[in-house]
């Protein structure tokens, strides 16, 4: 090797740049999974993933997506199939007893229906309708888990809206099938929101393991009020609502009443799992104050019908944007650099701050990322420095506080093995 040779190889040595990370994820959102890649022009180029799945599996996959837990079999424990194929048997028996039930009720009632006739009245106007809002309601099981309290208020809201239509049918007797179809159609959707909701619910006031116990004493209470309130119908139906002019001033009354003591309930409830809303006011809390709010001082300030309002002292986080929606080419690199070990990102904007997920993201990590961007804006109020370096510094602080932070937040109550951020999407590298 010549002299010339060597002094080229000094000056293209340092010029090497270390190999950049594969810029390529996986998103994954309402059961679709899609492959992102950056060209090397900058073009965003996307695929659906095994694409070539045969047709059979497909539908078997998109039966456990709508009928099944998300990422069953190994989110449930084991017996859980056979539970469920025992579960459906036994409704399908009971709907099958309810049309003969219904057959006989009326043949007492002098109508003498014959069997089809007593079918279709069961099932095209009970059965068929409410089950049809039930199917609709079920592909929302994700959101009310994040938002239980929201969900259990829709599902009164929907039950007197379903009600209020039965209540107007004689108004036009003609339309008397639709109006009946609408009103189970709405009482269908509202069952499922209602039935789902109710363990969250019941869960946050279980301080001993005795969740059993708490729900069995929440069906007598409501099961007594439910025989009082039936008899006080029948005074009220027999009285001042014998016509129909009485049930239009009564019934508005009942259900004004009815809608805001279930937000009253809702309010009462102390929730402790982590969702978008309630995380950005413990962070909120703590970037103030210092101090971690338990699960009681938080469920009066809990937005109850619009919970994805930002909050600018936890840093205006929004939660389950898409990575190739939020994320520069340029900036992918960056943030990968910044975080190497984390499963979040951050991207700031003039308006939110966006915070994307990976798929085996917890709790915990949610956490780690909304107080890196808490930390943030913080800095950024006093800070004069570049994005970058302010990130790095925000980043630094968060993990001198972090563990302290989370054994506070875990001896107040709150759980933090699973963020529940309803149907966000989330990525994998």
């Amino acid at each position: 090797m010549n002299f010339l040779e060597k002094i080229k190889m000094k000056k293209t040595e340092p010029d090497r740049l270390p190999p950049a990370l594969p810029l390529y994820w996986i998103e994954t959102s309402k059961s679709v999974s899609r492959q992102y890649q950056f060209q090397p022009d900058g073009q965003l180029s996307v695929k659906i993933v095994d694409d070539a799945r045969p047709a059979a599996r497909r539908v078997v996959e998109s039966f456990l997506n709508k009928f099944f837990p998300s990422g069953y079999p190994y989110s449930v424990n084991e017996g859980y199939l056979r539970y469920t194929q025992f579960r459906a048997l036994q409704h399908f028996t009971s709907a099958a007893l309810s049309v003969l039930s219904t057959q006989s009720l009326l043949f007492a009632a002098g109508l003498r229906p014959t069997p089809a006739q007593a079918t279709a009245v069961s099932w095209i106007l009970k059965d068929g309708m409410q089950h049809v809002g039930k199917l609709i309601c079920s592909n929302l099981g994700a959101r009310m888990d994040s938002e239980p309290k929201r969900w259990r208020i829709l599902a009164d809201v929907l039950y007197d809206l379903g009600t209020g239509f039965e209540v107007l049918s004689p108004l036009c007797p003609q339309l008397f099938l639709e109006m009946a179809s609408l009103g189970n159609f709405a009482k269908g959707m509202a069952v499922v929101a209602a039935r789902a909701t109710r363990l969250p619910i019941y869960s946050s006031f279980a301080k001993e393991g005795n969740l059993s116990d708490l729900f069995a004493k929440g069906e007598a209470i409501s099961t007594l009020f439910n025989v009082l309130g039936i008899g006080a119908g029948i005074q009220l139906a027999s009285t001042v609502c014998s016509t129909m002019q009485g049930k239009l001033l009564v019934g508005p009354v009942l259900s004004v009443i009815h809608i805001y003591s279930v937000c009253e309930e809702m309010r009462a409830a102390p929730v402790n799992t982590l969702n978008p809303q309630r995380t950005a006011m413990l962070v909120a809390d703590f970037v103030k104050t210092g101090k971690i709010s338990s699960p009681a001082d938080l469920r009066y300030r809990e937005d109850l019908l619009f919970p994805g309002r930002l909050i600018e002292d936890a840093g205006n986080v929004k939660v389950g944007s898409a990575l190739h929606m939020v994320v520069k080419p340029s900036k992918l690199q960056q943030l990968k650099e910044i975080f190497p070990e984390e499963r979040f990102l951050l991207s700031s904007g003039s308006r939110q701050t966006d915070l994307i997920l990976e798929h085996n993201a917890t709790a915990e990590d949610a956490l780690r990322g909304w107080l890196v961007a808490a930390f943030t804006a913080d800095l950024e109020k006093s800070v004069d420095d570049t994005s970058a370096s302010i990130l790095r510094a925000a980043y630094e602080r968060m993990d001198t506080v972090f563990r302290p932070f989370l054994s506070e937040l875990q001896a107040k109550g709150w759980h933090t093995d699973r963020f529940l951020d309803g149907t966000g999407c989330r990525f994998a590298f």
